[in-house]
């Protein structure tokens, strides 16, 4: 299988939310460093078992789920297509983030997710779909195995290779693995506390950042960002 790249949302690597973010997971995915931390009593082995995959991926929030290139496309064309896609674009507003489950993940999600939101990562998805390399039989199978879909989303399954954009998108940043019950409460209360500082500030999607999949189960690496510096409607 090819490299595959993902079309993400990352605030600035000098951000506070950025490095507390980092370690968090346990990994800075803008230079692959590793990072350990005493996170209010939350023990350290604990924390990096439970976020090995969300330390693979780095921290993000998904707007084109990675996807290997169409073969007659390399990755100059993407990087040249993210420049003047993103020097149209205008920033927009993400406001305050919350720590809350989704499913038995844990997450950072917007309090209120607006409608510019939603309209701009389903201009991500449809202006780069050009660049996708159609899903493998395998990789269709899987999917449909693991992910329980509705008919809508198997629907965008096959029309985009992800099922959870459009309408089904949801803004969030994932902090962990799939969590017990039992530990959900107590990891989300450690993410609370670790978080604090940064919960109250207003975020802003001022950038396209391009994240790197060398090779399968390879860490993601944070590539390139690609600023949005077009006029606001």
């Amino acid at each position: 299988m090819p490299e595959r790249f993902g079309l993400y949302y990352a605030p600035p690597v000098t951000s506070e939310l950025w490095r507390r973010a980092a370690i968090w997971l346990g990994r800075d995915a803008a230079n692959s460093a590793e990072l350990e931390a005493d996170i209010g009593g939350f023990d350290p082995e604990r924390r990096h078992a439970v976020t090995q995959q969300a330390r693979r991926y780095g921290f993000h929030a998904t707007l084109k789920a990675p996807m290997g290139l169409d073969g007659k496309l390399e990755g100059k064309d993407l990087d040249r297509a993210l420049k003047a896609w993103a020097g149209a674009q205008a920033p927009v507003s993400i406001g305050r983030l919350h720590i809350a489950p989704l499913g038995r993940f844990l997450a950072l999600l917007p309090v209120t997710q607006t409608e510019a939101l939603t309209d701009f990562a389903a201009a991500v998805v449809e202006d780069f779909d050009g660049f996708r390399a159609p899903l493998s039989a395998a990789d269709r199978q899987r999917r449909h195995e693991n992910l329980r879909l509705s008919a809508h989303q198997a629907e965008l399954l096959e029309r985009f290779g992800y099922p959870y954009v459009l309408d089904q998108f949801l803004f969030h940043m994932t902090l962990s693995d799939q969590l017990p019950p039992d530990e959900l409460a107590p990891v989300r209360a450690a993410a609370e506390v670790w978080f604090a500082p940064v919960l109250g500030e207003d975020v802003l999607l001022d950038r396209l950042v391009l994240f790197r999949e060398a090779e399968p189960g390879a860490p993601f690496l944070r590539v390139r960002d690609y600023p949005l510096t077009g006029a606001a409607r």
